[in-house]
């Protein structure tokens, strides 16, 4: 099984990026899928996860209204679209697939990870 993250890269403050994860060796499905941002120093936080049965998204405060997380089951892939960034959402991005929806956004809820992304924002 490999989740494979990429789109991340240098952007100005305002701008866009697309995260992609690439889920090989496992079927996606309805599966529990999330995005998790580390900075050195720091925990890996949960920025943006479906992990429950109705399928509503979570969204960390410091995202909500600018991030949007998404799946194409026919690719095997999930997103995360990024707007409107700041230079405090800059950090390696990671993608996470969980074998079960366990209705949490933390790093304990998710079972396959991918290597991660790197984001920077200039100011």
């Amino acid at each position: 099984v490999q989740l494979q993250a990429s789109g991340g890269g240098l952007v100005q403050a305002g701008g866009s990026l697309r995260l992609s994860c690439a889920v090989s060796g496992f079927t996606l499905g309805w599966s529990a899928i999330g995005w998790f941002r580390q900075v050195p120093g720091k925990e890996r936080e949960g920025v943006a996860c479906i992990n429950t049965s109705d399928g509503v998204p979570y969204y960390a405060d410091s995202v909500k209204g600018r991030f949007t997380v998404s799946r194409d089951i026919a690719k095997n892939s999930f997103y995360l679209q990024m707007n409107s960034l700041k230079p405090e959402d800059k950090g390696r991005y990671y993608c996470a697939v969980g074998a079960e929806l366990r209705h949490r956004c933390t790093e304990a809820a998710y079972d396959l990870w991918g290597q991660g992304t790197l984001v920077t924002v200039s100011s």
